[in-house]
């Protein structure tokens, strides 16, 4: 098995696992929310970075559908510069958000790990779609 075929099923494999600490981040947000407040908190505060962490796991589920769309399509599926990219940034983002899910880290560390996580791929992703489609340029 070739380096690119094998990059397909683990980009795959590491964008699922990525996928699913998100939802189960979204479905389980109440203790990441209260360790982003003081131990008095008003539910005003409660209710502020509720929205802002609601928000920031929004985005993320959009930037998947990017993602997914261009590898499902096609575009990037065998491209080993977005498979190598890509395995690297959601895979690190499994192991960071894990430790986010279970150590409670600050909701601003989640902005980081969205910048650097989902961001820059799904940005690569955009590009390859304008390449192909936009200036109807073969993969590289």
């Amino acid at each position: 098995m070739s380096a690119i075929s094998s990059l397909v099923p683990a980009r795959f494999l590491t964008i699922t696992a990525h996928l699913v600490i998100v939802i189960t981040i979204f479905w389980s947000r109440e203790n990441n929310v209260k360790a982003c407040l003081p131990l008095d908190f008003t539910p005003e505060q409660y209710d502020t970075e509720d929205k802002k962490l609601v928000v920031a796991l929004a985005v993320t589920l959009g930037l998947f559908v990017i993602e997914l769309a261009g590898f499902f399509s096609g575009v990037s599926m065998f491209n080993s510069t977005q498979g190598l990219l890509s395995t690297g940034v959601h895979a690190s983002a499994a192991v960071a958000l894990l430790f986010f899910l279970f150590e409670q880290w600050q909701c601003d560390s989640y902005w980081w790990i969205l910048a650097v996580c989902s961001v820059l791929p799904a940005c690569v992703e955009i590009l390859l779609f304008i390449a192909v489609f936009g200036l109807k340029k073969k993969p590289l």
